[in-house]
């Protein structure tokens, strides 16, 4: 009981409900999120050390996502062949892919088979190809098929038949000048894609023994660590939001008529 008590006093869980929630937003708006009950350390101090691995994580997935988006809908979109339909059967295929299910396969063909890539670890280069496959694969099926919807309309647009009569090769046509309009919906859903990688990084990190934000929410809410659990909570719907800001800036850049819709 004593030990009880010492502990309800130290996280002031002897004071009223609302006085403890009033005392938590101060030290939010502060900056200080608590102290993880698991690891005993600022709760700052753990996200400042695990935040790094998931967003090179994040972003090397986005990245690659987008090149499988361009490089198989840029040179297949509009044929009206086999090799249009097999490519959007692809990006079919490939959206219905859950994270997990791919990274085991990943694991088990790559790692323990072909051995090729290490099946755990942060550090390097090879630890990180694996589990950036598994979380692009499925989001570059997702925006491939959207973007190759929006590509065969574009393609259909009159200023594209003036570029054919320029004599451009359909190359140029298809990456210099209808891609930039083709892929703006696909940018509108990547604000969307960094919370499907976020959510999907705590499954993959936890696969393949990765550190980073995924794995330490994975682990507290397991060991049942409030403080953690709200401070990557938080952390993450800011990145989300920043992710969206980031997107709005960079859909108007592509198109700048946007910036004359909003005025």
């Amino acid at each position: 009981p004593e030990t009880v008590a010492e502990v309800t006093r130290e996280y002031g869980l002897d004071r009223p409900l609302a006085v403890q929630y009033g005392l938590y937003l101060v030290r939010l708006v502060q900056g200080d999120l608590g102290v993880s009950y698991s690891q005993h350390m600022p709760v700052t101090r753990v996200l400042a050390e695990q935040a790094g691995p998931t967003l090179e994580l994040t972003l090397s997935a986005l990245v690659l996502a987008w090149l499988l988006v361009l490089a198989l809908t840029g040179f297949t979109a509009g044929r009206r062949s086999w090799v249009g339909r097999l490519a959007s059967l692809a990006e079919t295929l490939c959206a219905a892919f859950p994270h997990f299910w791919l990274g085991i396969v990943l694991l088990a063909v790559f790692a323990f088979g072909l051995r090729l890539f290490p099946p755990a670890g942060s550090d390097g280069w090879r630890t990180l190809v694996l589990p950036t496959i598994a979380l692009a694969v499925p989001l570059a099926g997702f925006i491939g098929q959207v973007t190759r919807e929006s590509l065969e309309l574009t393609l259909d647009q009159p200023f594209v038949l003036t570029a054919r009569t320029r004599g451009l090769s359909d190359a140029a046509v298809r990456f210099r000048h209808a891609l930039r309009h083709a892929v703006l919906p696909g940018v509108s859903l990547s604000g969307w894609a960094i919370g499907a990688l976020i959510s999907g990084a705590v499954v993959i990190e936890v696969i393949f023994s990765r550190r980073g934000l995924g794995r330490q929410l994975y682990q507290a809410v397991q060991l049942q660590d409030l403080p953690l659990t709200i401070g990557i909570s938080l952390v993450v719907a800011a990145g989300y939001v920043l992710a969206n800001i980031l997107v709005d800036l960079v859909y108007q850049w592509i198109d700048p008529r946007q910036k004359e819709t909003l005025a």
